[in-house]
């Protein structure tokens, strides 16, 4: 097994994990409960891991991750001229949908 990463919490580690899982990669969660002892043990040795369970998968799935946490933003030019970024499909100044 090989750790591929720590996550900022539970549930970014879940959504990885599953997104691995669905590109055919084997991997899991490590450190599930541990949240709860931050304070008693260092903060970043609390966090979320995940783990690879083959060491061969493991350029496949840093690259997965980085496409996850690198999304490239959207930007549209509205009919009204308004320029709209984001996820948004609808422009805010007018309504009209994307």
């Amino acid at each position: 097994m090989l750790r591929l990463t720590r996550a900022p919490n539970i549930a970014i580690a879940a959504l990885w994990v599953d997104a691995l899982r669905h590109a055919g990669i084997a991997a899991s969660v490590q450190r599930y409960f541990l949240g709860s002892l931050a304070g008693e043990l260092p903060p970043d040795q609390c966090q979320p891991e995940v783990w690879l369970t083959h060491h061969e998968e493991e350029p496949r799935a840093r690259e997965l991750l980085d496409n996850l946490q690198n999304v490239p933003q959207r930007r549209w030019l509205c009919a009204c001229g308004e320029t709209v970024e984001g996820g948004f499909e609808q422009c805010w100044q007018c309504g009209a949908m994307m």
